[in-house]
């Protein structure tokens, strides 16, 4: 009888074993949880859209990650139905490379995008539902746009085609909520009419910051205010634009290219 019964105890121990490892030879697998990748920081998208005649996007601001929750601060440019200076709150999440972002479903219009990271690019397709840019869609391609340069040699050409230099020492912060990413610093001259000045912080559209590819400085100097609109280029390391002299005794518009030592890097 006691014999029977061990016999019987490990027959059931053998099948609890078998259907804990999913039955003989299996196994039971469980998902492994994919690790987000890292999409926090100043990015910059462009759309084409697939519709004919439609307009290209330029889409720029921060994105914010919380594990695999995210959300982003835009700026929208290229068309009428959007006011460049009005922000664009989207939300979603990353799982491994894949990620989802849009607009809250009661906007007017609501914007939706999906797609997959590679490292610091984002390639995927969008699509825009109600206001006057109801059905556009096509594919979006994004780049994640590394902080400024902390030392910056600019090349001033006037209106008169003269020249003059300047520095501009820079630190980016860590983001507004708008999108932006206020700077702060110093500058100096070799000009006729100013020496120095002290970098002024701000939000798009005014006062000094980095929006995706964009570049603002806004430079109290010694003799007026120095204000300078660019873009940067990554691969070379310039941010070329134009820019405004106000209230000083020299007061001119020309333009400016700034160079860093390193291109961007990560």
């Amino acid at each position: 009888m006691i014999e029977r019964s061990y016999s019987l105890a490990c027959a059931l121990s053998v099948l609890l074993i078998l259907c804990a490892c999913g039955g003989t030879g299996g196994h039971t697998s469980f998902p492994v949880p994919q690790t987000p990748s890292d999409v926090a920081g100043n990015w910059q998208f462009n759309t084409t859209s697939s519709l004919s005649g439609a307009s290209s996007l330029s889409i720029a601001g921060s994105i914010q990650q919380s594990a695999h929750a995210i959300s982003a601060a835009t700026h929208i440019e290229g068309s009428g139905c959007f006011d460049p200076v009005t922000t664009v709150i989207l939300s979603g999440t990353v799982g491994g490379d894949s990620i989802s972002l849009s607009t809250p479903p009661a906007g007017e219009q609501v914007i939706t995008f999906s797609g997959s990271v590679t490292g610091i690019t984002l390639h995927g397709t969008y699509t825009i539902k109600g206001g006057c840019a109801d059905g556009d869609q096509g594919t979006v391609e994004g780049v994640k746009i590394p902080p400024i340069p902390s030392s910056l040699s600019g090349t001033f050409t006037t209106s008169t085609n003269s020249t003059f230099d300047g520095t501009v020492q820079a630190t980016e912060g860590s983001g507004n909520p708008d999108g932006t990413f206020g700077i702060t610093g110093s500058a100096t001259f070799v000009a006729p009419c100013f020496s120095s000045g002290t970098l002024k912080p701000g939000t798009f559209p005014s006062g000094s910051f980095v929006l995706g590819r964009s570049v603002a400085f806004e430079i109290a100097t010694d003799n007026g205010t120095l204000k300078f609109q660019g873009t940067m280029d990554q691969a070379t390391g310039l941010i070329g634009g134009s820019y405004t002299i106000l209230g000083s005794t020299c007061n001119d518009v020309g333009t400016a290219v700034f160079s860093n030592s390193d291109p961007w890097a990560y």
